[in-house]
């Protein structure tokens, strides 16, 4: 394959020229690219079936979703901890420590998802009541929540594997793994949600389990879980530090450069996904229509950024080999060009948000004062997507270089200095109007600190 050419030239020494590097980029960033769009039209079909049964549902998964993000997020950080070491032993041609940290990575994680999932389904019943739900809504919320918990642990253990995958360089393999499970998760929750199910075999008619809200919560984690399943079988067939001859070992230096990793995307994850909880206390007092509204439109949103997420994937993998290989020579080069590749993606992307803003509302929700509300704020957010997409790239970058610390103190700072002041004082004046002009203007900033504090970065 000419990726495993390429990557093979990357971490022997050998020269790249510039058009092999874009080259490298595109085909390590389209695969992801592909299995985050399907992900966001998976999350879109899911919230149109979610919509079918009223703005109250919608507004229960929104209530409850900055949560499901931080919880998310917690172990994208433990996660990350080990697959950016993982990265770097593979530039560095040791297959050893690459053994090594595979093993130590699966027992951390497991051990963790398990724990912060049995603390989630104890704050599944308290959790809806205190984030401002309405009595309509919170028995919806702390049903999903619930169901969501005691699935983590199959999730979690889902993007472990799929991240070693990633450093590895087999994006395209992680990403067609995505794929499925998306597709799958469309199907169970259609199954599990609805009690009429529009689909016969022959003269057989199929029923739904008709559990609504409830039932999208548990469609999601079925259909991670023969994603789990399939992410073992190709780990064992394509990542060849499963296969190393000899016993795993504990190493304290790596369970050390674990937390140094993981402790600043776990602090800016728990800061960042308390300001969006924060913001759901502001959205909450405006009412149900701007919850539902604001919810949708955060799905919605997600065709724009999932791409730019896409291309931090491959900045990260590609950078992370680059460190570990010793490739100072291509570092800074590799930055510009991975960084100018998502701007240019998401910048077609916001331009294509605004003009159907309507069209993507609309499939999720027939609500009309929900879908008029949703356009309008897309369209708001639609002009700050290439600044987010040089922070998402960027803080791809950074990690692949080690440094956890530079784009979470850029981040935790522009989300609790810009957005949730201004969030609180725009929405008292222009309701979810004002919220979302505040996000754009501090995604905007925090794209151009981010950019400019990359340029000024020195190699050690």
């Amino acid at each position: 394959m000419r990726v495993q050419r390429s990557l093979t030239k990357l971490t022997g020494g050998e020269k790249l020229s510039t058009l092999e590097l874009i080259i490298l980029i595109t085909e390590l960033s389209l695969p992801a690219i592909a299995a985050q769009i399907t992900q966001v039209v998976m999350e879109y079909v899911d919230a149109s079936m979610v919509g079918q049964l009223g703005a109250g549902s919608s507004a229960a998964i929104g209530l409850i979703g900055p949560t499901t993000w931080l919880f998310g997020s917690l172990m994208y950080a433990a996660v990350m901890g080990f697959s950016i070491q993982m990265a770097q032993y593979i530039g560095a041609r040791d297959r050893r420590k690459a053994h090594d940290i595979l093993y130590e990575g699966l027992t951390v994680i497991l051990i963790v998802s398990v724990l912060g999932g049995a603390l989630c389904v104890m704050l599944s019943g308290p959790l809806p009541v205190f984030l401002g739900g309405s009595e309509e809504i919170v028995p919806l919320s702390s049903s999903y929540f619930r169901i969501y918990a005691l699935g983590a642990p199959v999730m979690v253990m889902g993007f472990y594997f799929g991240a070693m995958l990633q450093s590895s360089g087999k994006l395209l393999v992680s990403g067609l793994i995505q794929i499925i499970i998306c597709i799958m998760n469309v199907v169970f929750n259609f199954f599990c949600i609805f009690d009429e199910v529009p689909v016969r075999l022959g003269d057989t008619a199929f029923k739904g389990l008709g559990l609504g809200v409830a039932g999208a919560a548990l469609g999601t984690v079925m259909a991670q879980a023969l994603g789990l399943l399939i992410f073992i079988i190709c780990m064992f067939k394509f990542n060849d530090s499963w296969h190393y001859e000899g016993k795993a070992g504990f190493h304290k230096a790596d369970l050390q450069k674990a937390f140094r990793i993981a402790l600043p995307l776990a602090v800016e994850e728990t800061i960042l996904q308390g300001a969006q909880i924060a913001s759901i206390l502001i959205v909450s007092p405006l009412g149900t229509v701007s919850i539902a509204a604001h919810s949708l439109a955060v799905t919605a949103e997600g065709l724009c950024y999932m791409p730019g997420n896409g291309v931090q994937q491959a900045a990260s993998t590609l950078i992370g080999q680059s460190t570990g290989a010793g490739r100072k020579d291509l570092i800074k080069k590799l930055s510009v060009l991975v960084v100018g590749f998502g701007m240019l993606i998401m910048t077609v992307m916001g331009v294509l948000l605004y003009f159907f803003a309507g069209t993507a509302m609309g499939v999720m929700t027939p609500d009309t004062e929900v879908r008029e509300l949703g356009t309008a704020v897309l369209r708001i957010e639609a002009f700050a997507e290439p600044f987010f997409a040089a922070y998402i790239v960027s803080s791809g970058v950074f990690r692949g270089m080690g440094d956890t610390v530079t784009p979470s103190v850029i981040s935790m700072s522009s989300m609790w200095l810009i957005r949730i002041p201004l969030a609180f004082f725009l929405s008292a004046r222009m309701g979810l109007r004002g919220v979302w002009i505040a996000m754009a203007v501090e995604l905007t900033v925090r794209g151009l600190v981010m950019i400019s504090r990359l340029a000024m970065k020195k190699q050690k």
